[in-house]
């Protein structure tokens, strides 16, 4: 995996991935303007609210935010300077991390198209070991997939699962049209590489269902309390559409992969739908971080600061997956000085429709 690519021959899209020579060959966070340098401790990340991207500056003892399109028209920084190309390149780079100060490397997603990010050894293993498996159900007519990483650990050291599998690669190389079963295991280490990014990510979603199912301990918690109780129940309802929503993004990222060898005669095409699924659960999941560091970390015990972490939680969850009609309604009763009206009426449909599908990840 590279760092830089050559210079792009075409037009890029708006998210096609940039290479860094179109940024004046910078590959970190540099800028020219003398209030990128004068301001104490400055950062830029996504605004949690509202998915803006910012500059977090100190001023005396408070830590202000600044939309990056309002700096850059406050200072006149020309869209097509370097500054402004910068601009632009953070607004895209963001996504993919929790945030960048100046010096850090930009994501090379928005560079190159590669991943800023490594799996980890056990993500690769996990891969190849799923990818074989799927190729020996594949030759006894039983193929599906194996996402369970302790299932697959567990089989994979089976002496005779090896000495099947390894008979199961020189069938394949035949179907193929390979000249030996060793450039069936060059294609599904290949192709395992790609498959180990969504199972690291799989591993991050995992760690969602932990905390989901620790939050259902809420309903014990608070039991007695009816007001506390309605509002675990409307946090668990939020929570479990988060995870019934990744549960379908993973089944449809397993199911590109879940026909074996059409998969290798076609690796190219798959190794591109990977890498754009990669992308797009990894902005999805990174928001998510410390969110869940709270929760798993956090004791079950009733008290102020659970029922901050609850708001807190509320508050992440509700313009992701909250149906349009019901999120507005509750941030227009939150204004300060509403009163609430005498009748609240929410239009009730069997197809929830979310704005923009769901909060825009771009």
């Amino acid at each position: 995996m590279t760092d830089a690519t050559a210079p792009s021959t075409t037009p890029a899209t708006a998210d096609a991935p940039l290479p860094a020579t179109a940024f004046g060959g910078a590959a970190t966070v540099t800028f020219e303007h003398v209030f990128f340098r004068k301001v104490d401790d400055i950062h830029f990340q996504l605004d949690q609210a509202t998915q803006q991207p910012v500059a977090m500056v100190s001023l005396g003892d408070e830590v202000v935010s600044l939309p990056l399109e309002g700096v850059r028209k406050e200072f006149a920084i020309a869209s097509d300077s370097p500054d402004g190309r910068m601009l632009a390149l953070l607004a895209k780079g963001l996504k993919f991390v929790k945030g960048l100060r100046l010096g850090d490397p930009i994501p090379r997603e928005v560079l190159t198209g590669d991943a800023s990010w490594e799996p980890k050894d056990k993500h690769r293993q996990i891969a190849y070991h799923r990818l074989s498996m799927q190729v020996l159900g594949w030759l006894s007519g039983d193929e599906h997939v194996i996402t369970n990483p302790d299932e697959l650990m567990q089989v994979a050291g089976d002496p005779t699962f090896r000495r099947r599998v390894n008979e199961a690669f020189g069938e394949a190389a035949n179907a193929l049209m390979l000249s030996s079963k060793e450039q069936v295991t060059d294609l599904l280490r290949d192709l395992s590489n790609d498959l180990a990014y969504i199972e690291a990510l799989r591993d991050e979603f995992n760690a969602i269902k932990r905390a989901y199912l620790k939050a259902q301990d809420l309903r014990t918690i608070y039991a007695n309390e009816h007001s506390m109780l309605a509002t675990a129940h409307s946090l668990l309802r939020l929570f479990n559409l988060a995870v019934e929503d990744f549960t379908r993004a993973f089944e449809t990222v397993d199911a590109q992969t879940g026909e074996i060898m059409a998969a290798l005669r076609n690796l190219d095409m798959v190794k591109t739908y990977l890498h754009t699924h990669r992308d797009d659960l990894r902005v999805r999941l990174v928001v998510w971080e410390d969110l869940l560091t709270a929760w798993l970390d956090h004791p079950m015990q009733p008290g102020r600061s659970l029922e901050d972490l609850m708001a807190a939680t509320y508050r992440f969850l509700g313009p992701r997956y909250m149906p349009v009609d019901e999120w507005v309604m509750m941030t227009k009763l939150q204004e300060p000085g509403r009163k609430p009206p005498e009748t609240l009426r929410v239009r009730k449909e069997k197809q929830i429709r979310y704005q923009r599908g769901r909060m825009s990840w771009d």
